[in-house]
């Protein structure tokens, strides 16, 4: 998706001057050597500010759990962004709505310039962000909450849309012809997660049963999946909301000496090896690394240039669904944790 992006002329000049030093690259003698220079004046320019604005606060605030390997990526393109906008970037987490409620209003405490936050947990949320807005400090939602943020005063919301996501894995299980599949949700209270499953539930041909796991305990997860698996060997599909959570279901596939193909919302490194080596069936993409980079680099259009994108609608970053085709083009990306 194509994102306009004012006063960044010190980053076009870097860009330039490396394309051309490649491009001189291509026909000379000495190719070689300005490739690599070329190729170290990249590497110099990462990480260093593009831009001469303030350097100004953003703050993230997210119902990330422990460990989550998600949020490694949320972050990774959220940290790249500040440091291109020359931010000095804060991240805070708690999978509990109202800790995650106390973190925002810490962070509105000490007057950061703008804030990120999801809103898996609304109600816990509404108050503090309404809070921020007051004091005028600019808040977008990221991945959850697209349905709240405008009505909580957010500026935009970026992500997917969980019921359209949801509903893109009933058809992809109709495609492959399942007839009975588990959606196992991980966070009990996460209104995004309710909302993939009945997304789904819409429109599977076949029949779909929730399965609630404790995400915060991986070999309960495995081993609620294997009971549900060996108790009803008609299962042919399960689906997993986060890419951690897929490993947990295909040793317990394995465990339960089931043939139920194995699914997942997000992706990661491990997912896209699982989907080359054909463990794993299908993964439900949303762009995890555009969902940080994006929302920080639209609070920094804003504060430079009251810009704001979406016109009132979210931002989408996925839907995508990702395939054993797609894995080994995808693979380079996982593993650099950007994908």
């Amino acid at each position: 998706m194509a994102r306009a992006r004012t006063g960044v002329r010190a980053l076009g000049a870097v860009l330039a001057a490396v394309l051309g030093v490649t491009t001189l690259a291509g026909c000379s003698s000495t190719g070689g050597k300005r490739a690599e220079d070329a190729r170290k004046a990249a590497e110099n320019a990462r990480g260093k500010a593009a831009v001469t604005t303030p350097r100004w606060t953003f703050a993230m605030v997210t119902h990330s759990g422990d460990g989550d390997t998600f949020w490694d990526i949320v972050q990774k393109g959220a940290k790249e962004a500040a440091a291109k906008d020359n931010i000095n970037f804060l991240y805070a987490h708690s999978d509990e709505g109202q800790q995650q409620a106390q973190l925002v209003d810490s962070y509105i405490s000490k007057k950061v310039d703008a804030l990120i936050v999801t809103l898996a947990k609304p109600d816990a949320m509404k108050g503090v962000v309404a809070k921020a807005t007051r004091a005028g400090i600019p808040v977008i939602t990221v991945n959850s909450g697209s349905a709240q943020s405008r009505e909580y005063g957010a500026l935009t919301h970026i992500g997917q849309d969980e019921s359209v996501a949801g509903e893109a894995v009933g058809e992809e299980l109709n495609a492959r012809g399942r007839k009975k599949a588990l959606c196992v949700l991980h966070e009990q209270g996460n209104v995004g997660h309710e909302q993939r499953c009945a997304g789904a539930k819409k429109t599977f041909g076949g029949r779909l049963q929730n399965l609630y796991v404790d995400g915060t305990n991986m070999p309960d997860v495995q081993a609620s999946i294997e009971a549900k698996l060996q108790a009803d060997p008609s299962v042919d599909a399960v689906v997993t909301l986060g890419a951690p959570f897929a490993d947990a279901a295909v040793q317990a596939k394995k465990t339960a000496g089931s043939d139920a193909e194995i699914d997942t919302f997000d992706l990661n490194a491990k997912v896209a090896a699982g989907l080359e080596q054909g463990t794993l069936g299908f993964a439900v993409d949303q762009q995890p690394y555009l969902q940080g980079y994006e929302a920080v680099d639209l609070l920094w259009l804003y504060k430079y240039n009251a810009d704001v994108l979406g016109g009132g609608r979210p931002v989408l970053t996925g839907p995508q669904i990702i395939t054993e085709k797609d894995a080994a083009q995808l693979r380079e990306y996982t593993e650099r944790g950007t994908r």
